[in-house]
């Protein structure tokens, strides 16, 4: 099935579907593409994709370079390597996040990543470029569940140092590896508040350090239940949404407009869910949305592909989509 593949892949998809459609209006958007939106990758060769993609190949290949087992230790260069080569590559001019941008910036100085981080910040860049952490199993690479979580996070609080950013990479990762695993689509909002509530008052410290200290709390706990507990607002509000679901009208109006690291996790989970068995149009409904479109279809079609699998997408898809031979390494590197 490639299901790393097709998570992959399906992240790119989405990105590039959605990337002409950020920045408006749900009529717009249904005026520029009629009737119903895209539905096709645009006829450009390739079909480029934004940063968020280039940050998932960033993440995803610090992940193959660093070495094993993983610790923040072994991690920390690669990502930091791999972050900084992208701020400071002549193909970074996809309007990248400034969060991202300020924080690698630092990163490139040699300040201590936690002190580098944009500590208030919880925008989406910390949890779009996840994906590739949600294909780590023990199979494929001797990760546990709980390696998983802190990896997820760390990854994320190497720019993002808000807990919401931090928990949000999490479930991100968590639903990823879920669906790899065969969850069942329909009873992902109910698992992932029960890990959230699993994880809630864990804070990863061999991971994350001193980077509490960076905000106004009493303890390393305290910081990251903040985080948790927004997260879980969000992930009730996508249950309630699921109980009547919702295929007519813009998803930003009801999980969110995505540019918040939570509302990017459940509205690209949302848009999901309403597809399960539909990939292509599974994103559709992602890129007409008002909101931070390319990120919500990015996070979309990762959701979809790592559930359905490489095949489930346009065959002709894979030949003409941006960093396609990187995508393809990445992919033959998880799939079982």
């Amino acid at each position: 099935m490639k299901l790393a593949s097709g998570c992959l892949f399906g992240a790119a998809y989405g990105d590039a579907l959605g990337a002409d459609t950020e920045f408006l209006s749900v009529n717009e958007i249904l005026q520029r593409y009629p009737p119903a939106g895209p539905r096709e990758l645009a006829q450009d060769t390739p079909v480029r994709v934004t940063d968020d993609t280039q940050m998932t190949l960033a993440v995803g290949e610090a992940l193959l370079a660093a070495a094993r087992p993983y610790t923040a230790k072994t991690l920390e260069d690669p990502l930091r390597d791999a972050f900084v080569a992208w701020n400071e590559s002549p193909d970074n001019n996809r309007a990248p996040g400034m969060t991202c941008r300020q924080a690698c910036d630092y990163l490139a100085c040699g300040l201590p990543w936690y002190k580098a981080t944009i500590s208030g910040s919880k925008g989406c860049g910390a949890n779009m470029r996840v994906a590739p952490v949600g294909l780590l199993t023990t199979t494929n690479s001797g990760v546990t569940a709980s390696e998983r979580a802190a990896i997820a996070q760390f990854q994320a609080a190497l720019t993002h140092g808000h807990p919401t950013g931090l928990a949000a990479a999490d479930l991100t990762a968590c639903a990823i590896a879920e669906l790899v695993a065969g969850a069942d689509p329909s009873t992902l909002p109910e698992r992932l508040i029960e890990y959230a509530n699993s994880q809630r008052s864990i804070y990863h410290a061999d991971w994350l350090g001193p980077l509490w200290r960076r905000q106004a709390t009493q303890s390393p706990e305290s910081f990251i239940e903040g985080g948790w507990d927004e997260c879980l607002a969000v992930l009730e509000r996508l249950r309630q949404a699921m109980q009547h679901p919702d295929r007519e009208s813009d998803p930003c109006q009801i999980t969110g407009a995505g540019w918040i690291a939570e509302e990017a996790l459940t509205t690209g989970l949302y848009c999901f869910l309403l597809y399960p068995e539909d990939p292509v149009s599974a994103i559709q409904r992602a890129a007409v949305s008002s909101g931070d479109s390319d990120s919500i279809a990015c996070l979309t079609g990762a959701f979809v592909g790592a559930y359905l699998g490489m095949s489930t997408w346009p065959a002709d898809w894979q030949q003409r989509i941006e960093y396609r031979e990187r995508l393809t390494r990445l992919g033959n590197a998880w799939d079982s």
